[in-house]
């Protein structure tokens, strides 16, 4: 059974990882993957592990491989989430890879018909998103995330900033353009 929606593709691969800044790094110099665009320290509180209410903070970089975008993760905070179900803190590994759906209801249900258990559910301003335990099948999770205009823009920033780098300046850049 395939999801239907016109944006099923993995569009990210995602690492959880103890120290966002060396994994930068080792990433850029070992892959010359960059730059890497971070939100440092984002909190959210409208988020539910396994359909509980929690807060978490953690923090993220993302660069352009091609296709396919590299996201590192790192969770500050000790509150159970999806990051912590697969790894402690001193760990990294594979978490996840994501789906960009126009349709988010229908996305869900494919998986939830398919037995796999939401691991966490939220939002980031409009936009929904849900990390679903896929590790049985899969031996990571799968994050959903809903189509949203403003994301779009972030996306394209990341691959642009892919296109037009040199390789060497700047290979960490703020997530958000100066205002």
């Amino acid at each position: 059974m395939r999801i239907p929606t016109e944006r099923k593709r993995v569009m990210q691969i995602c690492w959880v990882v103890p120290d966002l800044d060396a994994a930068m790094k080792a990433w850029t110099e070992t892959m010359g993957i960059g730059p890497f665009f971070v939100f440092r320290r984002l909190a959210i509180d409208t988020v539910k592990y396994r359909g509980e209410p929690c807060s978490v903070e953690f923090s993220v970089g993302m660069a352009q491989a091609g296709g396919v975008q590299i996201e590192l993760a790192q969770q500050h905070s000790d509150a159970p989430y999806a990051y912590s179900d697969m790894f402690k803190d001193s760990e990294t590994g594979l978490h996840h890879i994501a789906i960009y759906v126009g349709d988010y209801d229908v996305a869900m249900k494919h998986f939830a018909d398919l037995g796999f258990e939401t691991a966490v559910e939220g939002r980031f301003g409009n936009l929904r998103f849900a990390y679903v335990d896929t590790r049985s099948a899969l031996s990571c999770m799968v994050e959903v995330i809903e189509h949203d205009p403003v994301q779009d823009q972030v996306f394209a920033r990341v691959v642009r900033g892919a296109e037009d780098w040199d390789g060497v300046t700047d290979p960490v850049r703020p997530g958000m353009p100066p205002q």
